[in-house]
């Protein structure tokens, strides 16, 4: 008798497994997902792609396209989806692509997500330098003037990021046009140039972001220092956005969330990825930490793929619950 219970519950398990197994909801469907050049983003694009796997999917392998170009090949339904959605920095990239009407956007995936300018610790308390529009001066203006023509050079946002637009619009509304010059280009090639310049000793002036490698190398606090801006201004749809932090600090930008946005249409029909989506969250400091490796030579797609795996590993109850809920 005893053996026979366990017999049936073997099979009633077996049974389970198959059915579940052929009832994924993904069976048979593509997925395309879209990230930019960042590869840096790469990590948190295939942590969504391996639980879509989990769910039946095939996922393709993320395609590198310019951050415009993602959401409006996802509005088209080109692609499919994009873990890189800035809330709100590309909020006028959204709009423009569709908006509510094209995309799909529940639950915030990465949270506190913070940019703004540094310089150099020594400069700042040699000079008492505090806020970048103290950069007027053209006197302090030229401590960060790396090419000889007497303006700060400040290492900028390269073109089509979103960061490019409020960077340039900062240095309208607050005075800067005349004594700072926004650099604009490769960003990783010019933090490189940045990094140089701080260690052979000399000032430096920078934009970054996080979760990025750049304040693991250049440390806020022990390196650098955030610069404030004297009030509250953005362009385009962040217009009138109050960028005050609750500790009364001001570094100039909203700190961000970031969406995992889908095509709508796609979504409506696959609730179980939508639900998905809209459930996953991933602690800013664990991109951080992989973004990190990443700049200290563990950047092949086979060490992404790794630290993806290690990740799962390491949180393998909170990744099964994801998937598990997106499946009820």
């Amino acid at each position: 008798m005893h053996k026979t219970v366990i017999l049936a519950a073997t099979l009633t398990v077996l049974a389970a497994a198959q059915v579940s197994a052929a009832d994924l909801p993904g069976k048979g469907i593509t997925v395309k997902p879209v990230q930019s050049t960042i590869s840096e983003e790469t990590f948190q694009t295939l942590l969504v792609s391996r639980a879509l796997e989990k769910m039946g999917y095939t996922v393709d392998a993320p395609g590198e396209v310019d951050y415009n170009v993602g959401y409006t090949s996802i509005a088209s339904g080109d692609a499919t989806f994009t873990a890189v959605n800035w809330d709100p920095l590309h909020d006028d990239m959204y709009k423009a692509a569709g908006g509510e009407q094209k995309f799909y956007r529940a639950g915030r995936y990465v949270e506190g997500a913070a940019q703004g300018y540094l310089i150099d610790k020594k400069t700042a308390e040699k000079y008492h330098i505090t806020s970048i529009d103290q950069l007027k001066d053209p006197k302090l203006a030229k401590l960060f003037d790396t090419n000889g023509d007497g303006k700060a050079d400040l290492t900028g946002c390269t073109p089509g990021w979103g960061c490019e637009a409020v960077i340039n619009h900062h240095l309208q509304a607050y005075g800067l046009s005349n004594t700072v010059e926004h650099n604009q280009g490769n960003y990783s090639a010019m933090i490189a140039d940045t990094i140089t310049r701080y260690k052979e000793g000399k000032p430096i002036l920078y934009y970054t972001w996080t979760p990025y490698w750049v304040s693991d190398v250049l440390i806020p606090g022990k390196d650098t220092v955030w610069l404030q801006v004297p009030f509250s201004s953005m362009p385009g749809e962040q217009k009138g956005l109050d960028t005050k932090l609750p500790n009364g600090a001001n570094y100039g930008f909203p700190v961000n969330s970031m969406h995992i946005v889908a095509n709508k249409a796609w979504a409506e029909k696959n609730p179980a990825a939508a639900k998905l989506f809209a459930g996953m969250k991933l602690p800013i400091a664990d991109i951080n930490a992989q973004n990190s490796r990443m700049h200290q030579g563990e950047s092949s797609e086979a060490d992404i793929n790794r630290h993806v795996d290690g990740w799962i590993k390491a949180h393998q109850a909170t990744f099964d619950k994801w998937i598990s809920d997106a499946m009820q």
